[in-house]
């Protein structure tokens, strides 16, 4: 699997006035990647990027426009890489669009909003709760943590060890 950027809006351009022609080249350019991924056997991942903090000029915002350019591209090998972080401020209502989203997703990350850190700080997302719904859904996936750790990278484990205890498992998970 690997993630094919979807590109920045160029500097000082109105975003309205160039939306057709970015998709258009980011819906050609998919087909292309999806191509020659499907010589190797690969899926390609397109992640929607929240404009509102993280990158204001990223084209690619929210799960609903990725979707509708993933049906455009029409290739089995591209896939959704839904980043929990970047869904809950561009859209919110996580538990519908995982269900909504769910036969597109090739990937899942998360990070607690609004501070982008572990899934046990504070903030917005109940995580034992998401990761049981995404069980309930069949999500059978990786799920990439991609925060910053307040502390070092250890420390900033200790939610999955809390985490698989609560669910009755040893260190490291289960065989499933």
């Amino acid at each position: 699997r690997i993630h094919l950027m979807a590109g920045r809006v160029p500097v000082g351009t109105d975003r309205a006035a160039v939306a057709g022609e970015m998709e258009t080249t980011l819906i050609e350019n998919l087909r292309y990647a999806a191509d020659l991924l499907a010589q190797e056997d690969m899926i390609g991942l397109v992640e929607p990027i929240n404009n509102r903090i993280t990158d204001p000029r990223y084209f690619l915002n929210t799960p609903h426009q990725a979707a509708a350019i993933l049906e455009k591209v029409g290739q089995p090998n591209l896939k959704l890489q839904l980043d929990l972080f970047h869904c809950q401020i561009m859209d919110g209502n996580l538990s519908r669009n995982l269900e909504t989203y769910f036969p597109l997703i090739g990937h899942i990350q998360i990070a607690q909003v609004p501070g982008r850190h572990e899934p046990d700080s504070p903030g917005e997302l109940n995580f034992p709760y998401i990761f049981k719904f995404l069980e309930s859904l069949g999500y059978t996936g990786y799920v990439g943590c991609e925060y910053a750790p307040k502390g070092d990278t250890l420390e900033g484990l200790g939610w999955l060890r809390s985490y698989w205890e609560s669910r009755g498992l040893q260190h490291g998970g289960s065989s499933k």
